[in-house]
């Protein structure tokens, strides 16, 4: 099987780069509170709070903004752009957009950072949105096709030929589904067979569930979230934790993906909903944080792994587990000098499937390429204010919601101490930052 290819940056080459929280809506189910925005409407009142001297998001003027959204949508081509204007924001402020599926305002935050350089680029506002609930359905290709040469017909001989020339067959609606292009598989199905291949139990799947609803719920009741999420119509904090929820209710689940096998072990409760949202972060030099509130919290990117492996070979989720080990072996360090763990919950499954490899001294050496062992993973420093299970996943603004919940955390904690923020992506590949408090 060829190695999986990864790029790689360390911050050694070039100033400090840092990141900032920023802000986000609430996070709400598909067809919830949220359903009546668009991608669009869903971003302009976060990117209006990034920018409002008195919002909660900071009030700076960035050099230029990067916005990312997953769902393509007819209506526009640039969201980053469009957002920005909706906003009011300074139209001479460059804005462009970028994708990767659920890495997508993660690898927006990697492009800002090696964009910063001092030289009149100095602070980026990053982010990104999906709203789940306005799907956009288009026409097939071919009926697309043929409705541009109808329209171009101008005799009625030509119209009538080429009404003789539309094929019934190509009358359909295309509905974009949750689902790999090259496999055809949805990321649960596959999920579903990599649960298979490393043995994942299903109480091992509900107890990290239980864990993310407990760590949301806690984080609301704290008062942790209360700076980092605006209020937009009726929504004002969250609406998936729940507090109520119990290994036993989640064990009563019926499998989601693999129904007829009967060892199905994905569940609603223990795979990340269909969400609407949007989240923005700040990215910048010691210049651009200046531009913050004092209070603002910040911290350092000391590294950052973009890897992608071969999803034909290999589990579609599992780019982190070759990508994290890498970036902890060339910065000397092991998993116990990690103090805080952001990995996105796509599924428990995934979660877990990345943990058993990296305590496997076999897959790190033959698949990861990393000969030493790094360790036991720290299960009890992992997303300590829930993560993706419980708080949602609206694809283009997890990145962004993982890293201002992360930096907030490690900003709180003594010099020097650093995190791992961790995503993975459909098509096989996957983003991670490594992060130190100053």
């Amino acid at each position: 099987m060829p190695a999986a290819k990864s790029s790689a940056s360390k911050a050694s080459g070039k100033s400090d780069v840092w990141i900032a929280s920023g802000v986000r809506t609430p996070f709400a189910k598909v067809d919830g509170p949220l359903a009546s925005y668009d991608a669009i409407e869903l971003s302009v009142p976060v990117v209006k709070a990034m920018l409002a001297p008195d919002g909660k998001g900071g009030g700076a003027r960035p050099d230029f903004a990067v916005w990312g959204t997953v769902i393509p949508n007819l209506t526009w081509s640039n969201i980053a752009r469009e957002v920005l204007l909706d906003a009011s924001g300074d139209p001479t402020i460059p804005a462009f957009s970028t994708v990767m599926a659920c890495s997508t305002s993660m690898i927006g935050a990697i492009e800002a950072a090696g964009m910063i350089d001092g030289r009149g680029r100095d602070l980026a506002l990053v982010g990104g949105v999906e709203s789940m609930s306005r799907v956009q359905i288009g026409l097939s290709v071919a009926l697309s096709d043929w409705i541009r040469k109808f329209q171009g017909a101008r005799t009625g001989q030509q119209r009538l030929q080429a009404l003789g020339a539309l094929n019934l067959k190509d009358v359909r609606l295309f509905i974009p589904k949750v689902a790999n292009r090259t496999t055809g598989l949805s990321m649960g199905e596959h999920t579903e067979i990599t649960a298979k291949e490393w043995n994942l139990s299903r109480a091992d799947q509900d107890a990290i569930a239980l864990a993310s609803h407990q760590g949301a719920v806690k984080g609301w009741e704290s008062g942790f979230f209360d700076d980092l999420v605006i209020p937009i119509g009726g929504a004002k904090r969250d609406t998936i934790p729940r507090k109520d929820t119990s290994l036993e209710k989640l064990a009563k689940l019926g499998p989601a993906f693999d129904k007829t096998s009967g060892k199905g072990t994905l569940t609603a409760g223990n795979s990340s909903p269909l969400t609407d949202g949007a989240a923005a972060i700040w990215v910048g030099s010691q210049a651009g944080m200046g531009r913050l509130p004092g209070e603002t919290p910040k911290v350092r990117i000391v590294d950052h792994e973009v890897t992608s492996i071969d999803l034909r070979h290999e589990g579609l989720l599992m780019a982190p587990a070759y990508g994290v080990p890498r970036m902890l072996a060339r910065n000397g360090m092991t998993y116990a000098d990690v103090g805080l763990w952001e990995i996105h919950e796509a599924f428990a499954a995934q979660v877990l499937s990345h943990i058993a490899a990296w305590e496997s001294a076999k897959f790190l050496a033959e698949k990861a390429g990393v000969g030493a062992s790094l360790g036991e993973f720290p299960r009890d420093r992992m997303n300590p204010y829930g993560g993706s299970l419980a708080l949602g996943h609206p694809f283009g603004a997890t990145g962004a919601r993982i890293l201002s919940q992360a930096v907030k955390e490690l900003a709180a904690r003594p010099k020097g101490e650093r995190a791992i923020v961790s995503i993975c992506a459909d098509g096989g590949q996957g983003t991670m930052m490594l992060l130190e408090s100053a």
